[in-house]
């Protein structure tokens, strides 16, 4: 899929607000920051799925083994390689948690550990890793079973039977959601990390997408006529966040993830739909911002990987120099991720990536 410049700064945003959250700047910037997990999820979800949606445009068919291959030379690499920069600490303290390190390693932390052992964020990771193989493997299984009937949806009005099935699958989401928190209230965490209490929002992002590759002029008959409807509805979605504490909140983690991934699908959608996005962020924030901003979102899952441990071992250097300022602290943690992480995306990721494609080139080229 050719890289559009408008959804490498929604990623660049993403991992911006990911920064602001694990490392104080204001006290709003650290509340509401954990929002980028949820838009990664969103994005995540719109790309991965139209990969998908692209082959079997091409093929009538889509091929999980492959795909799954290629997201595994894009993912591994970065994750496995700087995951044993994380265990050297722990090495060092004689503290090594075997069980711990094998949950992170198969991508199950979120199930046995509640976010991450050696590497907290990790969480996130494994809630991706879940959908990718899960939704690769129920689009193929749907596409053998319902061939005709999902040919049919193309360019029809309306969501269709696919649309419909992402819906309730959300629905179910939700609901399992809203019986945990009432239930088992004292396991915050969990409901907060764990993949089938954060699958809609992924969800969300393949509902776009199926819109766009199969329901295109339909998409732009609905979000024409009620945008400004919508991006209303989407900035309410998002106004709540500076003020509340997400893992601990009833609220957010029950109508709250609904209304992010609510709010960010009708964000990704205007930047999809709207011919001049390009100029209208030029014109609000500089070519030169927003070109910097792609740039970090380019990089985004390195950045995303490193940040937590530049994170703990240069604010522990900063405070053994008594350098205890929390601009300061922010702002050189951030620098580092960002420019490692671009370092490793170019220096690495790069590298797997041009193997892969020789390997097991793409199937919708």
């Amino acid at each position: 899929m050719n890289r559009l410049r408008e959804l490498d700064f929604l990623r660049g945003i993403a991992i911006i607000l990911v920064l602001a959250r694990h490392k104080p700047l204001f006290s709003f910037t650290s509340q509401m920051g954990w929002i980028g997990v949820d838009l990664f999820f969103v994005l995540s979800g719109f790309l991965v799925s139209g990969l998908l949606f692209k082959e079997y445009l091409k093929h009538g068919t889509v091929n999980p083994a492959r795909f799954l291959i290629r997201r595994g030379f894009k993912i591994y690499p970065i994750y496995y390689l700087f995951y044993i920069v994380y265990l050297i600490p722990i090495l060092f303290n004689g503290g090594l948690n075997i069980s711990g390190m094998l949950f992170d390693l198969t991508f199950v932390q979120n199930y046995f550990w509640k976010w991450g052992y050696a590497y907290g964020p990790s969480w996130s990771l494994a809630v991706e890793e879940h959908f990718y193989i899960g939704f690769s493997l129920f689009l193929w299984a749907y596409i053998k079973l319902n061939s005709q009937e999902f040919k049919k949806q193309e360019n029809n009005s309306g969501i269709g039977t696919f649309g419909m099935l992402l819906i309730l699958i959300g629905v179910l989401c939700f609901s399992l959601r809203l019986y945990a928190n009432i239930q088992h209230p004292d396991q915050s965490v969990q409901i907060f990390t764990r993949t089938h209490f954060r699958l809609d929002s992924l969800l969300a992002g393949v509902f776009v997408s199926y819109l766009y590759y199969f329901k295109l002029d339909y998409l732009i008959k609905i979000f024409n006529s009620y945008k400004y409807r919508l991006l209303s509805i989407a900035l309410a979605g998002l106004c709540w966040t500076p003020f509340v504490n997400a893992v601990p909140s009833l609220f957010a983690k029950t109508i709250g993830f609904t209304l992010l991934y609510i709010s960010f699908s009708i964000i990704l959608v205007y930047f999809l739909l709207t011919e001049d996005i390009n100029h209208k962020l030029n014109s609000l924030l500089s070519a030169s911002v927003v070109d910097g901003i792609c740039k970090i979102g380019f990089s985004s899952f390195s950045i995303y990987v490193i940040h937590t441990f530049i994170n703990t071992h240069i604010s522990e250097l900063l405070l053994y120099y008594k350098l205890d300022n929390q601009y300061l602290i922010f702002f050189t943690t951030s620098i580092l991720s960002i420019s490692i992480g671009m370092l490793m995306t170019l220096s690495i990721e790069k590298r797997f990536l041009q193997v892969r494609d020789k390997l097991y080139p793409s199937r919708v080229i």
